[in-house]
């Protein structure tokens, strides 16, 4: 029997959202193993100067759980 876990992170570019979506993948693919989906809870952005200076995207990934 499997079991899967989630974990909610916020990716950070300065150029998308999707590509904030994918600094946050890449970044928790570091530490976690067997990475299977991916859902986009939101986006944001910051905002200086009457522009987008950083895009924020909330990520929910879902890995499975290893057995010892």
């Amino acid at each position: 029997m499997a079991v899967i876990k989630t974990i909610d992170v916020v990716g950070v570019s300065e150029r998308s959202w999707h590509d904030a979506a994918q600094q946050a993948l890449d970044e928790a693919a570091k530490t976690i193993r067997h990475i299977e989906g991916m859902d986009i809870l939101g986006t944001s952005a910051v905002i200086e100067d009457n522009k987008i200076k950083e895009y924020h995207t909330h990520v929910q990934l879902r890995f499975r759980l290893e057995r010892s």
